[in-house]
């Protein structure tokens, strides 16, 4: 089998996910979810997924849909298409799953999982992470990762336009 299907093999439906997630648990393992567009990838986005990883056994990744992030950054967005994006999260090795969602929210994506860790990134407040009652109610976590700043899509956006 080659890496790439490898790869390919962490792109996985709900249904699927929610499988996976069973078993993984039923294993033992700790799963951890965090959601996002991952439009442009950068050292902010790694940074973060490997720190979330550090969380658990197994990262799954909601990742928005091409619709959604248009809805949610406005017309331009996103810069890479859903297969780009996808692949580029599912090639990560501390990326176990990579799910992608059409909704604005990924909370009917994270009531089907079920996951033991919910992680967000610093520039959110606990009290406004999508998810958290849920989880929280089952006996799960809730973790705001510190922001790495400096990077961020927009900002690399604006400096590639700019020159």
């Amino acid at each position: 089998m080659s890496y790439l299907d490898n790869v390919q093999k962490k792109l996985m439906s709900w249904d699927m996910a929610a499988a996976q997630v069973q078993a993984w648990q039923a294993r033992g393992d700790r799963i951890v979810f965090t959601n996002g567009c991952f439009d442009l990838l950068h050292y902010g986005h790694l940074h973060y997924l490997a720190q979330a990883r550090d969380l658990g056994d197994r990262l799954v990744i909601g990742l928005n849909s091409g619709e959604s992030v248009s809805r949610l950054k406005g017309p331009t967005r996103p810069i890479n298409d859903e297969s780009t994006r996808q692949l580029m999260l599912a090639s990560l090795a501390f990326v176990d799953a990579v799910v992608v969602f059409g909704e604005d929210t990924p909370l009917a994506l994270i009531q089907q999982l079920n996951p033991d860790v919910l992680v967000k990134g610093g520039d959110y407040a606990p009290e406004t992470i999508v998810g958290a009652s849920w989880v929280e109610e089952r006996g799960g976590q809730v973790v705001v990762l510190p922001f790495v700043s400096g990077y961020s899509t927009t900002a690399l956006e604006t400096r590639i336009k700019n020159g």
